[in-house]
C-alpha cells in the first residue's frame, strides 16, 4: 500500500490532479496527507489536530469545487494545511529543505488558490459574504465556500456573518467542520445546538441554521468522501444560500491527538518524539505565578474570576487549574469582545475579573477596551501576554498592543520587569476600585531579589534604578534588561549612564523628566514593540520645546512574516552595539 500511497501524491500538483483520481485513490491520498502533516508539524510546530481532522473533506472539496475559480476561504488558518498540499505547495510537506518555504496560513502571495491571509477567527463567512456580494455585483459565476470551524462559531463576527449571509439570495457555501471541540473544550449555547444537531443526525425542530434561512445538509461521517462528494455535488453552483454541517475527528489518524485534543491542537517540534518521556520538572514562570496567585484568592473566599476566550494554554491555565477554580473560571469562546465587556460587568458589580489575552488578540477588543472598559472605568485586571518583537507569522504578530492600549483614556497600562513588581502590580489592580488596569506580562522571568512596596495607586512615577549623567535609558518592561546591558556598554566608553525603569506605559513622570534637563542632553527609550504611538514619543512630545534630543528604539509600523527576531533587531537597530553606536552619534 506504501507504493500506491507514494505514487499518488507524486501525481497531484494541483485541484486538476485530484478530480482524475478514482475514490479509493482520494482515501490512499487521504492517508498520504496525513503521514505528511503528522511528520512536517512535528518537525517545525504548528496546528496538529485541526489539520489531520479536515483531510478528508478537503479532499471532497477539491474534488467537486473548481479552485481558484471557486473561492476557498478557511477560518483562522489552523485547517489549510490539506489545502495546501493539494494546491501546488505539497514541497512545504514533502521536503524538509522546504519545511519553512510556506507559512502556516492561507496566504494570497504564495497561490492564487487562497484569497486572503486568515490568523485571527471567526472570519471567513464575513469575508466570503463579501466576495459573494462582490461577484454578484459584477456579473460573476462561481461558487463562494466559507469554511468554519464549530469553535469559531462561538465568535460574534461569524454570527453577524451568519445573519447577513442568510439574506444574501445568491451563491454562498458554508461548510461548518464540527469536531466539537475548539483550541479547548467548545463553550457556550450555539455548541449546545450543535450537539443536538450531531445527536439526531441534523433533524431537529431547533435548527437555527434553518430558522436564519439557509439550505440545511448534515454529514453524519466528515471522513467518508463518497458522502462528501454527494453532498458538494448537490450544493455546487446553487442560487441561494447553503450550510452544510461536517462532523469530523479532530486529531484523525494520530490516536493520541484524537483522546487529548486540547494539547495536540498546537504543537511544539518534536512534541511526538517525546510522548513517553516523563515531563520535565516546570521552572517557575509568570504563568505560574498567576495560577497560584489566582488559586490563593479563590481559596481565601475573595470573588476573584479567571477569564480567557478560547486560548487557555497561552497563559498554561490547564484543566487542572481550571477543575480547581470551578465557577471561578470563565472561558467565553472565541469572543474576545464579549470578554471585555462581561469582565466590566463583572467588576462593576463587585466581583474581581482576571482576562487573560494575548497581545495579537486585543485588536480584536478595541471598541469594548474604549466604550465599556474604559469609558466606565470598571476596575478589571487584563493580563497581556506575549507582547513584543518576534519571528511569527503576519497574522500573531504582538507588537501592536502599547499604541493600541496606551492611547485609551482612563486604562493603566504596566509593564514589570520582575517577578516582584508583577506580583505587586497584579494585587494592587485586583483590591483597587479606581482603575481599568492592564498588565503587559514579559515572556521571561526574572528577578530583582527585594520586594517591591510601590505604590502604584500614585500614578506615572518612574523609578530612578541608577543614577548617571548626560545619557539617560528609559527602558520599558521586558527591554529593560536590555537597558541595563547598554549602560554597562556605555560605561566601557567613559558614558555612565541614567538608568529609569518606568513601570507605566501610559503616562510620564514629569517631574523626573524634567529633572533630567540639568545634567542630560539625551534620552533614549527602548520598547519592546511599535513606537509609532507608543511609549517613547510620549516622552519625545514632552521635551518637544526643549534642548533635550531623544531617540526612541522599538519596531518600525509594519506586517512582518517569520521575519528571523536577529534580522529585526538590526533593522531596527535595537542590538546593543547599534544602540550605542546611535548614542554615541549624538554625543
Amino acid at each position: 500500500m506504501t507504493e500506491t500511497i507514494t505514487r499518488v501524491i507524486d501525481r497531484i500538483n494541483s485541484p486538476e490532479d485530484l478530480k482524475k483520481l478514482e475514490i479509493k485513490e482520494l482515501y490512499y491520498l487521504s492517508d498520504e496527507m496525513r503521514k505528511l502533516i503528522i511528520k512536517k508539524v512535528n518537525t517545525t510546530g504548528g496546528h496538529f489536530g485541526p489539520n489531520l481532522g479536515i483531510i478528508e473533506a478537503t479532499v471532497a472539496m477539491h474534488y467537486v469545487f473548481n479552485s481558484p475559480v471557486d473561492k476557498f476561504v478557511f477560518d483562522v488558518s489552523h485547517q489549510c494545511y490539506p489545502h495546501k498540499i493539494i494546491t501546488g505547495r505539497k514541497e512545504g510537506f514533502m521536503n524538509p529543505d522546504y519545511y519553512s518555504k510556506y507559512t502556516g496560513y492561507t496566504a494570497p502571495e504564495e497561490t492564487e488558490h487562497d484569497m486572503f491571509k486568515v490568523g485571527h477567527t471567526s472570519t471567513s463567512i464575513s469575508l466570503a459574504t463579501g466576495l459573494a456580494k462582490g461577484r454578484d455585483l459584477v456579473g460573476g459565476k462561481e461558487n463562494i465556500i466559507a469554511i468554519i470551524g464549530d469553535g469559531s462559531l462561538t465568535g460574534g463576527e461569524a454570527l453577524e456573518g451568519l445573519n447577513n449571509a442568510a439574506t444574501l439570495g445568491s451563491n454562498i457555501i458554508i461548510i461548518v467542520n464540527d469536531n466539537d471541540m475548539s483550541i479547548a473544550e467548545n463553550q457556550g449555547g450555539i455548541c449546545n445546538l450543535l450537539t443536538e444537531l450531531r445527536e439526531n443526525n441534523g433533524d431537529v425542530e431547533n435548527n437555527f441554521f434553518k430558522a436564519l434561512g439557509f439550505e440545511y445538509y448534515y454529514v453524519a461521517d466528515g471522513h467518508n468522501i463518497e458522502d462528501m462528494i454527494e453532498v458538494f455535488s448537490k450544493v455546487k453552483d446553487t442560487d441561494h444560500p447553503v450550510l452544510v454541517h461536517l462532523h469530523t475527528i479532530k486529531g484523525k489518524g494520530f490516536e493520541p491527538a484524537v483522546l487529548n485534543k486540547e494539547p495536540f491542537h498546537w504543537i511544539l517540534p518534536n512534541t511526538l518524539d517525546k510522548l513517553n518521556q516523563p515531563a520535565s520538572p516546570q521552572e517557575e514562570s509568570y504563568e505560574s505565578i498567576t495560577k497560584d496567585y489566582i488559586l490563593e484568592k479563590v481559596n481565601a473566599g475573595e470573588p476573584v474570576v479567571a477569564m480567557n476566550a478560547a486560548t487557555p494554554g497561552v497563559f498554561a491555565w490547564n484543566k487542572e487549574f481550571r477543575d480547581k477554580l470551578g465557577s471561578h473560571y470563565v472561558d467565553v469562546g472565541i469572543a474576545e469582545q464579549h470578554a471585555v465587556g462581561m469582565a466590566s460587568g463583572i467588576a462593576k458589580r463587585g466581583g474581581k475579573p482576571i482576562l487573560g489575552l494575548m497581545s495579537s488578540f486585543v485588536q480584536r477588543t478595541y471598541d469594548q477596551l474604549s466604550q465599556d472598559l474604559a469609558l466606565n472605568n470598571s476596575p478589571a485586571t487584563l493580563l497581556i501576554f506575549w507582547g513584543g518583537i518576534s519571528n511569527a507569522d503576519a497574522t500573531h504578530l504582538c507588537t501592536f498592543d502599547i499604541p493600541l492600549i496606551s492611547n485609551i483614556p482612563n486604562i493603566i497600562y504596566l509593564a514589570p520587569t520582575c517577578k516582584e513588581e508583577y506580583v505587586r502590580m497584579l494585587d494592587w489592580s485586583v483590591n483597587q476600585k479606581e482603575h481599568s488596569v492592564a498588565i503587559r506580562v514579559p515572556f521571561e522571568i526574572s528577578y530583582s531579589g527585594e520586594e517591591d512596596n510601590t505604590d502604584y495607586s500614585i500614578l506615572n512615577k518612574f523609578k530612578l534604578v541608577e543614577q548617571g549623567e548626560k545619557v539617560a535609558i528609559i527602558a520599558l518592561g521586558s527591554f529593560f534588561n536590555k537597558g541595563k546591558e547598554v549602560k554597562e556598554m556605555l560605561k566601557e566608553s567613559g558614558i555612565n549612564a541614567t538608568l529609569i525603569n518606568p513601570r507605566f506605559i501610559t503616562g510620564i513622570d514629569k517631574d523626573m523628566l524634567e529633572k533630567l534637563k540639568t545634567n542630560h542632553s539625551l534620552v533614549i527609550t527602548l520598547e519592546d514593540g511599535e513606537i509609532n504611538g507608543g511609549f517613547g514619543e510620549k516622552i519625545t512630545r514632552f521635551y518637544g520645546d526643549s534642548e533635550m534630543k531623544v531617540l526612541n528604539f522599538g519596531s518600525k509600523k509594519e506586517f512582518t512574516d517569520r521575519t528571523p527576531i536577529e534580522e529585526l533587531y538590526k533593522r531596527y537597530h535595537l542590538t546593543n552595539e547599534l544602540i550605542v553606536e546611535d548614542i554615541k552619534k549624538l554625543i
